[in-house]
């Protein structure tokens, strides 16, 4: 089989959590509260050096777009965008605003949102109003269409 060996990615005394790597698998976005509060940042990978802070004000569970010219993270029920220029140095803007949705559940220790491969929408998990409780079952549903195909052939309707 070869010779394998693990290397650490992040392994520092502080809490590092939430560590996406970007689409063309150069860069990692990850949450650490190294400054006393989580924040996300972005390093190169591979590689130990050139690490930025991306949020300024607290910030979690960073997902990249699909492009991955651009970062999204949570800060509680804001949901924050940071443009990411291309190439091999780390250019970012301004983290911006692009919506508030306090209804919507944030655990911080993983990711549970997502953004639908157009770009065009997030996925969240919606609290319920009166009485929160967290998600306990998710129904996944694969090869759909072939189903579908089975119990609808062409023709028949």
């Amino acid at each position: 089989m070869g010779d394998r060996q693990v290397t650490s990615l992040l392994n520092s005394r502080f809490d590092e959590s939430c560590a996406e790597f970007s689409p063309d698998g150069h860069r990692l976005a990850y949450m650490s509260d190294e400054s006393g509060r989580e924040e996300v940042y972005v390093r190169p990978f591979p590689g130990s050096g050139g690490r930025r802070q991306i949020s300024s004000d607290g910030g979690s569970e960073p997902l990249w777009a699909r492009s991955g010219r651009e970062l999204f993270y949570r800060q509680g029920p804001r949901i924050w965008s940071v443009d990411i220029g291309p190439g091999p140095g780390l250019s970012t803007g301004k983290p911006h605003l692009l919506f508030e949705q306090p209804a919507y559940a944030s655990w911080g220790a993983v990711r549970d949102w997502d953004i639908s491969l157009d770009g065009q929408r997030f996925l969240m998990v919606k609290m319920e109003e009166k009485k929160p409780q967290p998600v306990t079952e998710l129904i996944l549903v694969q090869n759909w269409l072939e189903e579908l195909k089975r119990l609808c052939p062409a023709g028949k309707n």
